[in-house]
């Protein structure tokens, strides 16, 4: 890896809890979300949204880990693991997908293995 991508991989950015965002947020780290982001996430790696964290918007990133609230699609690149206290509104476009007992899912869902793919 170049040393900027390790640069990257190693910033952990938050928006905490009882702050609210409007507008879409593009991150090239790690981001935990435990207030409220009323707009797009875009992501080259993980997002956490942490029990508190809610989402109204569209999700996109490499992994996924969901313990609040999203209304809006995700897509995920690799994982999606959605929580026993989450509550998930929107479509689903995933290559791997773990569901927790007692989430709560209402949508379709796609499983995206790029690998199998072939025309």
């Amino acid at each position: 890896m170049s040393k900027n991508t390790d640069v990257e991989s190693s910033i952990i950015n938050l928006i905490g809890v009882g702050t609210e965002m409007k507008g879409d947020v593009v991150s090239n780290g790690d981001f935990r979300l435990d207030g409220t982001l009323i707009g797009n996430f875009y992501s080259k790696l993980k997002l956490v949204i942490g029990p508190s964290g809610k989402i109204e918007g569209n999700i996109n990133c490499k992994d996924c880990d969901v313990s609040g609230a999203v209304k809006g699609n995700i897509e995920t690149s690799e994982m999606l693991t959605l929580k026993a206290s989450s509550n998930v509104i929107g479509d689903l476009v995933v290559k791997r997908l773990c569901i927790e007992p007692d989430a709560e899912f209402t949508g379709n869902c796609r499983m995206n293995n790029t690998e199998n793919t072939e025309s």
